[in-house]
């Protein structure tokens, strides 16, 4: 993926789809249920394992919980099915990062399943699983 998905994204491996699992967990991640299936894609294994991260299919679309709450932003924000998200383009795809909630989860999706806000009803039930800063997009 693009400059900012490389935190999430390296490479496919023999174990999995290679993720980042975020250093900054905050109180909710161990709450947070992720989707069995995402865009019809069902679920990849990611390395390392941790229940903080998540990959549905190949290209894979990425998902992980444990960011830091992000704070006012000028980048475009969407509301989803009651759960705001903050969405930057990337070369490849888009990466959406739910504004609002602290911890924060980020996605990955890449671009062959765009429209890529499409994907994001499949994590609103996660991301509402996490603490409510009461932050809304305006």
């Amino acid at each position: 993926m693009g400059t900012a998905g490389v935190v999430l994204y390296s490479a496919w491996s023999d174990r999995g789809v290679e993720v980042t699992v975020p250093s900054y967990a905050g109180s909710g991640c161990s709450s947070v249920r992720w989707p069995s299936e995402v865009a019809g894609e069902k679920a990849v294994a990611t390395d390392p394992r941790s229940e903080r991260t998540a990959a549905w299919g190949d290209p894979a679309v990425i998902a992980s919980c444990g960011w830091p709450a992000l704070g006012p932003t000028s980048d475009e924000c969407i509301d989803v099915d009651g759960v705001y998200w903050v969405v930057q383009p990337l070369s490849d795809g888009a990466k959406f990062t739910t504004y609002g909630r602290d911890p924060a989860i980020v996605v990955l999706v890449p671009k062959a399943y765009a429209p890529e806000p499409l994907l994001l009803p499949a994590f609103a039930d996660a991301a509402k699983a996490l603490p409510d800063t009461g932050r809304r997009c305006s």
